[in-house]
């Protein structure tokens, strides 16, 4: 989407990125105006990713003035412009200072009205409920055509009690072409039975086609793209299989700590915080096979497939890690067992993966911040040149930062002598896309969520199945049967995880490092 288009242009080049049948996506012109509710209006994840993310939709022409409202709904007693005031920084950040841009601002935050009530008050979603028609009306919206989405930026604790109140005082009154939608964020659960007593609970409530679970890495542009390099690529089908590739990692890194999350972090871990959802999203779109279509249910289908092609977890092939100074935090436990990092190898028991380890490895407080995928190729057998030492050839899919892919590979080193040296075939998209502005994760989803599009969303059997994979490490690790190992700040983390990285038959390249290429 280049910067300088109009918002028509805009809004078609994105409906072209979507996976799925264009028909799907498009509104029938019968559709009434959309109301979108942020419920925990005045917390971190509404200020920093909700409305930033409404608001560059709105920037690009995918939410029209004439036929949305955006209602805060929170327990602070706020007024509309004390919200407005409060989200106003968070929209300026890295947009410049441009009269256009003040100008769509002005426009956005005349958008939103707050709502101020309890989560389990009959009177607070009644007001809120009477707010959304008064706008309904004003639209000149027909009866049961109007557009519902509500956007729980809140603790899953109290997902039931407001799930409750929106059925109950909320709902689009005549489900005709209109409707009402839910997005719910993670974590869903802690574990395998807190996850289905949850989804029990919102199941007796919407229909699985009203409830989306957001995930955000699967908004991710690089992450989109694994179904398009996998499937519309010749030369990758025939070496996607156990015969040429020797191991997958999915690595999540983070260069600082908890920072003021201690005690929310505490609760939940390394694991259940990042590798059960987000990498685990992301090993499903690279292990799952090709889908009859590219419809969502034919998607999720195959993803649910290789969840529960997964065997059980040994917890030799297991390594957890503290940082040091983790515990100082004074939200966070003293004799806290809690990872700050964890290395698990999943196997997959299928024709096509049977003995490739899948090396899932997140962690904070490490020496740089990344996530990746990075899958290692085998030896080439009958090595003429010796070049084994090198290092083997990898392909690399950078999400985070500088977005990229690339291929390591053995190349004659210039010069005279027949001498081999390791280097790339480089897509840099900061270099290669230049005028494209990558949307964030926040907004594909809201927007597919706009559109009825549940390719990118976690279905309930897929979650099922993800718990089931994690929950006995899990019980173990929170029954102290596992032991986080310390690790200095800043470091790789444990020395034992990498051990294990070499007993599961990674090949650590030496000498080499890609730098991202610069103009």
């Amino acid at each position: 989407m280049s910067t300088g288009s109009s918002p028509s242009s805009r809004r078609n080049s994105f409906r072209s990125e979507s996976f799925s049948d264009e028909k799907d996506l498009e509104l029938p012109p019968e559709y009434g105006c959309l109301s979108i509710v942020v419920l925990g209006a005045s917390g971190d994840l509404a200020k920093k990713k909700t409305f930033p993310a409404l608001f560059n939709l709105f920037r690009q022409g995918f939410l029209q003035p004439n036929e949305v409202h955006i209602f805060g709904y929170a327990r602070s007693k706020l007024s509309d412009d004390d919200l407005r005031e409060r989200i106003r920084g968070y929209l300026s950040l890295g947009k410049g200072g441009s009269s256009e841009h003040a100008e769509d601002l002005s426009k956005f935050l005349q958008l939103i009205k707050y709502v101020s009530g309890s989560y389990d008050s009959e009177d607070g979603f009644l007001l809120l409920n009477k707010e959304i028609s008064e706008h309904e009306i004003a639209k000149n919206s027909q009866p049961g055509s109007s557009r519902r989405l509500f956007y729980l930026a809140l603790p899953p604790s109290v997902y039931p009690s407001v799930c409750k109140m929106i059925r109950k005082y909320c709902m689009n009154q005549y489900d005709l072409t209109g409707w009402t939608r839910i997005v719910v964020e993670k974590p869903f659960g802690k574990d395998l039975n807190s996850a289905e007593e949850l989804s029990a609970q919102l199941g007796e409530l919407f229909d699985e086609q009203q409830l989306y679970r957001i995930d955000h890495y699967l908004g991710k542009e690089l992450v989109q793209n694994l179904l398009v390099v996998r499937f519309a690529n010749r030369f990758f089908m025939p070496l996607w299989n156990r015969d040429n590739i020797a191991n997958v990692q999915i690595v999540f890194r983070e260069d600082f700590g908890t920072e003021g999350r201690g005690g929310y972090f505490d609760e939940y871990g390394i694991i259940r915080d990042i590798i059960q959802n987000h990498l685990l999203q992301v090993l499903c779109l690279v292990a799952m096979e090709k889908p009859v279509s590219l419809k969502p249910e034919h998607i999720r289908d195959e993803k649910v497939k290789v969840l529960q092609s997964v065997l059980p977890i040994h917890n030799e092939e297991v390594v957890l890690g503290q940082y040091e100074g983790y515990k100082d935090d004074p939200t966070v436990s003293k004799d806290s067992n809690t990872p700050t990092f964890a290395t698990v190898i999943l196997r997959i028991h299928n024709e096509r993966w049977e003995g490739v380890p899948f090396i899932l490895k997140a962690g904070k407080a490490l020496n740089s911040r990344k996530a990746e995928i990075r899958v290692q190729f085998k030896d080439v057998p009958g090595d003429i040149f010796r070049c084994k030492k090198q290092g083997r050839n990898e392909f690399v899919i950078r999400l985070q930062p500088s977005e990229a892919m690339y291929m390591k590979l053995t190349v004659k080193k210039p010069g005279l002598e027949m001498s081999t040296i390791q280097s790339e075939l480089d897509l840099s998209y900061g270099l290669r896309y230049q005028d494209v502005v990558i949307p964030e994760a926040y907004e594909r989803l809201i927007l597919d969520t706009i559109r009825g599009d549940q390719q990118h969303f976690v279905r309930r059997d897929e979650l099922k199945a993800a718990w089931e994979i994690f929950t006995p490490l899990l019980h173990d690790i929170d029954d102290g049967k596992l032991k986080p190992l310390s690790y200095k700040p800043g470091s790789r983390g444990p020395a034992e995880a990498d051990e294990l990285l070499s007993k599961a038959g990674y090949v650590q390249t030496h000498g080499y490092i890609w730098i991202p290429p610069t103009l």
